[in-house]
Parts: structure tokens; C-alpha cells; sequence
């Protein structure tokens, strides 16, 4: 293999496949990187079994070739070279590196070792807008937690119709749903129901997120792809393919509650500001008490350690209702404050057991649904 490259351009390369390189004893092929040439294009590719990135870039080739570079190795030295060309040069699995006066080699791996990234070439896609699609599953991601009971409830819910992607997480304690509406209907007819492991969920808002335009996502029984197309031509410039996660996922929307006993709309920075000073006098369990008072239309936040002391303050809020008394896990609070956008925030409530709801005002596209913790 012998091609010319920007440092730059590589440098981004090494940044997106990169990360998912793992650490692993029992298959040291996967902590390299594969770099491959095909025509003018160089392919960078990693993968941990689970999760599988390819990256693309056109470039001056000589002569193709294949060759697997550790991935810290790389990326570390590539940083530090300055913004030039890079010429790559591979024989006998040991990578030549040159760039204006540095110069060095690496030794690799066997290409035949490296594992076979699995393709999604045809069949069913629709298309998502990256910034959008990103935002929106970062505010669900965090939900989901590792379960080895449970496995289905360690990855985000998905829902792809026509026009309209609905994403779902939960840990059991607390749920979080966003829907992202799309303008490019699929060129399925049917809808998709499937579920993603966490950890491909994040690489997509880290790889996806800070890019223009839109994206295709394929499907296929037990794998979905992700693909970035290249502006200078029709062929990819990032794809990522995930396995799904076996089982079904709970039928959370019978956990929403449809309607409230009351119901309030608190400044959103006031009442984070009041969840945060409560939190230093929380108990073991996090615990924070809600207390309203509609006479006074005003929220009372209540707190109280035994070995720390006790906090008691309150805000104004608009009230409708009945009067209530709850208690909170006051981080799954927080949670739920911090992935609402809008300056005023909703909290629905049905009595001082049943789940709280937090909306923002004026979105229906997101909901977060907290279990209260109960009095012992």
C-alpha cells in the first residue's frame, strides 16, 4: 500500500474509528485499526464485535494494499505531526510514516485476522437529520443501564414509521420518550421496532452530531446501519453497524399516566437551582420532598440528613389541583430537568405515589416519567 494523505484529514479519520478499538487481551486484533486502499479511496475500520465504523476519504493512491496499525499507536503519532502530507507506505505488516522531517514505523497484525465488518448493502432505509436525530437521542441515552437480567432494558427503543422516529429508555426507576419527526419518508412501508445497545447509541451522537445534513439508517433482522454520505460523490463517508439487541422491549406506555391530580409549571432554573441546594442535605437514598401549596401558589423543596442538617425553600409556581406531598430521588430529578430545553418546565403528579411527569412547555415531543420514592 503506498498513498498520500493531509494530516488533517487523517487525523479526523483516526478520531472516528478510533474509539471503539478495545483494549482486549483475548483478541489483541482488536485494538488495531485496518487501513485499507481501494482505487482513490482509503478505508480506516475498527470495530469490538458489537459496534463496526468504517471511514472513507478520497486520496493520491499508488499502489493498494492492506495493513491493521494499533489504534493508540496511530492516533497518538498522527496528532502530533504537523498539518501536511502524510505519505503511507505498508510491506510485511510494518506501516512507513513520513511527513516533512518525522519520519517512523509501525509494526501491525495480520490483515486475515482482522474480524469481518458485516455490511447492510441493501434492503429497507430512511433518512434522519444528523443534528436533530442526535439531540434527541441524547436525551434518552443516558437512561438506559446495564442488566443482565433485564438485557432488553440496557439499550434505546426504537420506532421507525413514515415520518416519524419515536426513542424510548428506561432503568426501571424512571423513563424518558422523545419523538423526532422526519420530512423524507422511508422507502419501507411497513414501521421498525428494534433496540440499540447504549454504547452504540453514544458513538452515533459523538460521530453524528456535530454534522450538517441528513443520513440513511438501513435495517436488516439483527443489525442496523448508520451511513454518512460523502459530498464530493455518492459513495459513504462514515458508516456504522451496530447489532440489535435480542428481546422485546416493555410496553412502557402503560407506565404514562394519561391524566393528573396536579399539576405545575416551575421556572426551569429556579427549580433546578432548588433540587441542587436540597441535595446537600439528601439522605442515603437522594431523597428530596415536594410540597405545594396552592393557596400561596408557591413550591416548597424540603430536605433533611441527619448527619448534614436540613434545607427548606420555595419558589413560585403555577398551580393546578389538589395539594400534594411527594418524594423524589433527587439526581433522577435532575436527570430529567437537564434534557428539557424550554424555560418553564411541567410537573405532573398523582398523589404522593404515583409517577411524576416532566414535559416541556410548548413541546410535546419529549416526556419523562420519575417513580417517586415511597415513605417507609
Amino acid at each position: 500500500m503506498k498513498l498520500q494523505i493531509l494530516q488533517k484529514k487523517l487525523k479526523e479519520g483516526l478520531g472516528v474509528v478510533g474509539k471503539i478499538s478495545s483494549k482486549s487481551l483475548t483478541l489483541p486484533i482488536l485494538n488495531n485499526i485496518l487501513i485499507s486502499t481501494e482505487k482513490s479511496f482509503l478505508n480506516l475500520a475498527s470495530t469490538d464485535l458489537e459496534i463496526g465504523i468504517n471511514w472513507w476519504s478520497l486520496v493520491k493512491t499508488e499502489k493498494e494494499g492492506k495493513i491493521t496499525i494499533p489504534s493508540h499507536t496511530i492516533s497518538e503519532f498522527i496528532g502530533l505531526l504537523p498539518d501536511k502530507k502524510i505519505n503511507l507506505n505498508s510491506e510485511n505488516n510494518t506501516l512507513d510514516i513520513e511527513c516533512d522531517n518525522y519520519k517512523t514505523q509501525i509494526k501491525g497484525l495480520p490483515v486475515d485476522d482482522f474480524p469481518i465488518i458485516p455490511k447492510i448493502s441493501d434492503g429497507d432505509f430512511t433518512y434522519f437529520p444528523n443534528k436533530s436525530f442526535c439531540q434527541s437521542l441524547g436525551q434518552v441515552a443516558d437512561i438506559a443501564v446495564p442488566s443482565a437480567t433485564r438485557p432488553e432494558i440496557s439499550g434505546i427503543y426504537f420506532l421507525f414509521q413514515k415520518n416519524l422516529i419515536t426513542m424510548a429508555a428506561t432503568d426501571s426507576f424512571r423513563l424518558a420518550e422523545k419523538k423526532v419527526p422526519i420530512k423524507n419518508g422511508p422507502s419501507f412501508k411497513k414501521s421498525y421496532a428494534l433496540i440499540l445497545p447504549q454504547k452504540s447509541a453514544k458513538e452515533i451522537i459523538n460521530i453524528f452530531s456535530g454534522i450538517d445534513g441528513e443520513s440513511k439508517v438501513y435495517f436488516s433482522t439483527n443489525q442496523i446501519m448508520f451511513e454518512l454520505p460523502m459530498q464530493e460523490t455518492e459513495h459513504p463517508q462514515i458508516q456504522l453497524i451496530s447489532r440489535l439487541i435480542e428481546g422485546e422491549y416493555p410496553n412502557y406506555q402503560e407506565i404514562i399516566p394519561q391524566k393528573y391530580s396536579t399539576q405545575l409549571i416551575l421556572d426551569k432554573n429556579e427549580i433546578v437551582n432548588l433540587i441542587k441546594s436540597a441535595s446537600i442535605f439528601s439522605g442515603k437514598a437522594g431523597e428530596v420532598k415536594i410540597k405545594t401549596d396552592a393557596k400561596k401558589k408557591a413550591v416548597k423543596v424540603l430536605s433533611e440528613s441527619q448527619e448534614v442538617g436540613a434545607f427548606e425553600s420555595f419558589i413560585p409556581a403555577k398551580i393546578k389541583g389538589e395539594d400534594v406531598e411527594i418524594v423524589f430521588n433527587h439526581r433522577f430529578l435532575s436527570d430529567g430537568f437537564a434534557n428539557i430545553k424550554s424555560a418553564e418546565i411541567i410537573l405532573e403528579l398523582n398523589g404522593d405515589s404515583g409517577p411524576g411527569v416532566l414535559r416541556p412547555v410548548g413541546d410535546q415531543t419529549y416526556i419523562y416519567v420519575v417513580m417517586p420514592i415511597k415513605a417507609g
